[in-house]
């Protein structure tokens, strides 16, 4: 994800004039551009929408699979294990995004050391939540398509070594190339991991491209399975209610990546201008209020991936609907225990006043 961006200068209608384009262009641009005080002001209510309504959902939905999961523990399935592992960098990634949606000013990133260390940190969060997410489709199609041949294979040791593997995939698309790209530009000023043309294109083919393509591969077989099931049984509730999740899943997924891998993708194939410094090469600074949508987007797929994932899912519910019944309980009977205690603990105090008072 890239993540040094810069503000906004010159004005386009003199640009175009100046470089002797044509006038619908120059009136085009004109009428595109926003001054940067306004960029300023839509980008602060973009953050504030999104830090009202979507940081909570995704903060104390990924935090709640955590704590449900690991409180019942010993009911624990393979798919609950990928659960707990995407809910884990989801949380991290929503949890950074307070950083990212609020830097307006771009001061977080006029060191070039900083803005590398914040996309290593963002790109292993995202490289593994993504990476989860297209396991676990091949997992879901592994478990409806292949449960016969594949059944014996499912279990809870090896969904801890792919974990595991998918971590360790995570945290080398991240370091390996940043290692080379490092001995390449490491001296130069200006240099920032997530500005690195090749990084981005390793992000955006191993970061949507491919994961997508095998999520809809995976999905769209799943797809086929219910419908060949519907024309033998007919289509159950349960799968019916397993379409509409798949198809969630995959609209949630493309909407939210789709801005950007696109945007990152525009940059790509343009040329840098003549004569423009290494700083300036970012499509971020020539664009920085696109730049802050697309990243409120990306962090949308992690703050909706609870819904998608475990809250419209009967076993998520059923484990949600009896830890909350148990803590219910618990304060229930925490606060009979403190009534109780109050109740007795003054007449205690009263009863020794009063063998004090006759003593006197």
């Amino acid at each position: 994800m890239e993540t040094q961006p810069g503000a906004f200068n010159g004005t386009p209608a003199a640009a175009a004039a100046g470089l002797g384009l044509d006038l619908p262009g120059a009136l085009a641009n004109r009428s595109a551009a926003l001054s940067e005080h306004q960029q300023y002001v839509i980008g602060l209510f973009l953050s504030c929408v999104y830090t009202a309504v979507l940081f909570p959902i995704g903060f104390v939905g990924n935090l709640l699979i955590l704590v449900v999961n690991i409180r019942f523990r010993e009911k624990m399935t393979v798919p609950d294990l990928y659960f707990i592992n995407l809910a884990a960098a989801d949380l991290v990634l929503v949890a950074d995004s307070l950083i990212e949606v609020f830097n307006l000013d771009e001061q977080y990133y006029d060191m070039a050391a900083l803005c590398t260390f914040m996309a290593l940190f963002l790109q292993v969060n995202m490289y593994s939540s993504v990476f989860f997410l297209t396991w676990m489709s091949f997992d879901r199609y592994l478990a409806l398509a292949q449960a016969l041949r594949c059944g014996p294979l499912r279990t809870k040791p090896r969904a801890r070594l792919s974990c595991g593997l998918i971590w360790m995939a995570s945290v080398s698309a991240t370091l390996v190339p940043f290692t080379a790209v490092h001995l390449q530009h490491g001296e130069e000023a200006c240099f920032c991991f997530a500005d690195v043309r090749e990084v981005q294109w390793l992000e955006v083919t191993l970061g949507f491209v491919v994961p997508f393509a095998i999520i809809g591969l995976c999905y769209s077989l799943i797809v086929r399975v219910l419908v060949t099931a519907h024309k033998h049984r007919g289509l159950r509730p349960r799968r019916h209610k397993a379409l509409r999740m798949i198809l969630a899943v995959v609209l949630v997924f493309f909407v939210c990546w789709l801005p950007e891998n696109v945007f990152l993708s525009v940059h790509l194939l343009q040329r840098a201008p003549p004569g423009a410094g290494p700083c300036q090469q970012s499509l971020r600074h020539a664009h920085p209020l696109a730049g802050h949508v697309v990243n409120l987007a990306a962090f949308s797929n992690s703050c909706l991936n609870p819904l998608v994932y475990s809250f419209l899912g009967e076993t998520f519910r059923d484990k949600l609907r009896l830890y909350l019944q148990q803590t219910a309980s618990v304060s229930a009977l925490s606060r009979f225990g403190h009534a109780a205690l109050k109740a007795v603990v003054p007449d205690s105090t009263e009863a020794s006043d009063g063998k004090v008072g006759s003593a006197v």
